[in-house]
């Protein structure tokens, strides 16, 4: 791969240094420190402007980082608990990000709301989330915007191929590959062995490309275990990042997808292994419920500070 691997590079004056705000570090869907995926979380960025909170998301390195702000007239939720609720990668704002803010949601659970319901004003619509405490830890599940599932066309669909270094032959034939949403566009291609999944060195400039080109967050790369247990990977090029370890938004487009395509049921509950392959695992659990087609994925955070 021709990319960056790592935390972007400080920058010569540090945006953290500037700020005039905490910046909490979380990594979300593991309650292992070394596991899940890392996020920034501003608890108050009213301070901040667009510029501040890139700079910031950049010089963090993360796939994203959570800024929240006051709501906007008429979100609704409790008073005190909703919030607008922006992503930022190291390049880039996102519509909506998982992981960003199962790490957010629990963030200001520990520090002063405690556990219960928030309601978050994303770029992809209102966002409830529930945070919980589960066998001594908190756990939050967020219920994702109305998803839908559209067709790749033939042609994009040999340029992922290409950039990611696969042949057909390598996708499992049983799970067809599409572009599903649930607040951010992504591209399924189901591997047709672990092996295969495993094995990720992809060509960045070529994929990140395609992917600005289709509006894609991530691709989301997948091998069925077992009916119910998937072990997943995500490409995150169009984010300056190789690799996104949990992927929450890919996790709720990805159940979507199988209940669209009648994988699973229309009430069940699926787990998603991520990160192995980086050595940061994490654990995604997604959840159907019959009549409702919104998605809830849920999971652990753990501070890291």
């Amino acid at each position: 791969m021709n990319a960056p691997s790592g935390p972007a590079a400080p920058q010569q004056t540090s945006a953290l240094a500037e700020s005039e705000v905490d910046v909490l570090r979380y990594t979300a869907f593991s309650s292992d420190p070394a596991g899940g995926n890392g996020a920034g979380v501003v608890l108050d960025a009213s301070p901040l402007d667009d510029d501040r909170m890139l700079a910031i998301a950049a010089e963090l390195g993360y796939s994203e980082s959570s800024f929240l702000t006051p709501p906007p007239a008429g979100l609704g939720g409790e008073p005190g608990r909703s919030y607008t609720l922006r992503y930022f990668s190291p390049k880039a704002e996102v519509s909506f990000c998982g992981h960003a803010t199962v790490a957010a949601a629990v963030a200001l659970a520990e520090h002063g709301a405690g556990p219960g319901d928030f309601l978050f004003a994303t770029q992809a619509g209102p966002v409830p989330v529930t945070v919980a405490e589960v066998d001594g830890e908190l756990r939050a599940t967020l219920t994702s915007v109305e998803p839908e599932v559209r067709d790749v066309a033939p042609q994009d669909l040999t340029e992922a191929l290409a950039a990611l270094d696969w042949a057909v032959t390598d996708l499992d034939p049983a799970f067809a590959p599409r572009i599903a949403y649930a607040g951010a566009s992504h591209l399924v291609l189901a591997a047709a062995t672990r092996e295969r999944l495993a094995d990720l060195d992809y060509d960045f400039a070529r994929l990140e490309a395609l992917m600005q080109r289709l509006g894609l967050t991530t691709l989301q790369l997948v091998w069925r275990a077992s009916a119910s247990v998937f072990h997943v990977r995500d490409p995150f090029p169009v984010g300056g990042v190789v690799e996104d370890p949990a992927t929450g938004a890919a996790a709720a487009a990805f159940g979507a997808y199988l209940r669209e395509l009648g994988h699973t049921a229309e009430e069940s509950e699926l787990t998603l292994h991520q990160g192995e392959d980086l050595g940061r695992p994490g654990l995604l659990t997604v959840t159907l419920r019959a009549g409702d087609p919104r998605v809830r994925v849920s999971g652990a955070a753990t501070a890291l500070d």
